[in-house]
């Protein structure tokens, strides 16, 4: 992994770090300014924002440390292409992580419905570790063909071409679950525009560097989502 790909990470770490410290506190955030106002109800429940939290430190945390086993990169994206990826991505995830007022709430606060959305989270960070255990060497932060690139088909990829993507729009959706403000709908909808930006860009990159193999591929599995997308 290199330093900037590393920097890109812990971007995404210090916002789940920021959202983890703000719901222990309940202190106001900026008082006036409504918006920005710690959302009491939430905080009243914050082991639950904490453990999603958590979450999102545990993956980025192991993603640093499995990162340094990948191969050398033949051909990637642009960094400016890459950049604004991660931009979106860090963006969603404080919108949904940030324990304010926003634009309100979109459920009450229902421990049964939050403990849901933690599941999910534990679900989608177990789903991304397997899955990138699965690609090993092959993988990469950016959309990139490595040297000796293979076109993995064992495990998760077996069913779907991204489950990596699958995992981690189930943290988002959970996160939103446990969250149950209106802003983390916005950050869901940016984290959907987000990957499937991606998709498309690294299916486009897979199927110029394996032709017909990943076209065949393609025609066998689902994206994200079995039997949907």
């Amino acid at each position: 992994m290199t330093k900037h790909q590393q920097r890109i990470l812990w971007v995404a770490v210090a916002g789940a770090v920021a959202g983890a410290l703000l719901v222990t506190r309940h202190t106001r955030l900026l008082p006036d300014i409504p918006a920005l106002a710690p959302d009491k109800l939430l905080l009243a429940q914050r082991h639950f924002p904490l453990l999603a939290a958590l979450g999102w430190l545990t993956f980025g945390v192991y993603w640093e440390y499995v990162g340094k086993k990948s191969a050398p990169i033949q051909s990637a994206e642009s960094r400016l292409s890459r950049g604004f990826h991660v931009f979106l991505k860090n963006v969603a995830l404080l919108l949904e992580i940030m324990p304010i007022h926003g634009f309100g709430r979109f459920m009450p606060v229902w421990p049964g419905v939050m403990t849901v959305g933690l599941v999910m989270v534990g679900s989608g960070l177990g789903l991304a570790i397997w899955s990138r255990r699965h690609l090993g060497e092959n993988w990469s932060s950016e959309i990139a063909i490595k040297v000796e690139h293979q076109l993995i088909r064992s495990g998760p990829y077996s069913v779907l071409r991204h489950p990596i993507y699958a995992g981690l729009l189930m943290m988002y959706a959970g996160t939103l679950l446990v969250m149950g403000e209106r802003l983390g709908v916005v950050g869901l909808v940016i984290a959907l525009f987000a990957y499937a930006r991606k998709i498309r860009l690294e299916e486009a990159s897979l199927s110029k560097a394996f032709g017909a193999d990943f076209d065949s591929y393609r025609s066998e599995t689902w994206a994200v989502v079995p039997g949907l997308f």
